[in-house]
């Protein structure tokens, strides 16, 4: 345990600590590597912080986004009724997701903005994972293959 503190304690701590949260379902998909299984941790979030939202409504606000609006009234038919951001499995479509998502936001960013940070951390990504030594953006260094990601 990194930090003497168990990765779901600071996952609870993450949600509670945030006004906002998006969870993206679309990549909840079989694991390719044995044992093939999918990986819930997305949903399980989803769940806590749904939870926390519950306990103190004004303190929370969270979207759901996914691919396909299908798949996610299949997958969670617990959350009928609940308005789903489907944004087509694209970056466009996810910008159009996030801008609907934040309308009520005083200053809510533009398609326009989120396109340049995208551009600008897919054109540095490189370069700060080489310096950092992982082959991936979510993953640390020295925590490469041990399942725990970077916080």
């Amino acid at each position: 345990m990194p930090g003497g503190e168990r990765r779901l304690n600071r996952i609870v701590a993450l949600i509670r600590s945030c006004r906002y949260s998006f969870h993206d379902l679309s990549r909840v998909e079989l694991d390719l590597r044995r044992p093939r299984a999918p990986r819930f941790n997305m949903p399980f979030e989803l769940g806590l912080t749904v939870m926390a939202a519950m306990e103190h409504p004004a303190r929370h606000t969270w979207c759901v986004f996914e691919s396909n609006q299908r798949r996610v009234q299949k997958s969670l038919s617990d959350l009928s009724g609940t308005d789903v951001c489907v944004h087509d499995g694209t970056s466009e479509g996810l910008f159009r997701q996030l801008c609907n998502a934040l309308v009520r936001v005083k200053r809510p960013p533009t398609v326009k903005q989120m396109k340049t940070v995208y551009q600008t951390l897919e054109e540095s990504c490189p370069a700060v994972m080489a310096k950092a030594g992982t082959r991936s953006p979510f993953w640390s260094a020295g925590l490469r293959g041990s399942g725990r990601l970077r916080q």
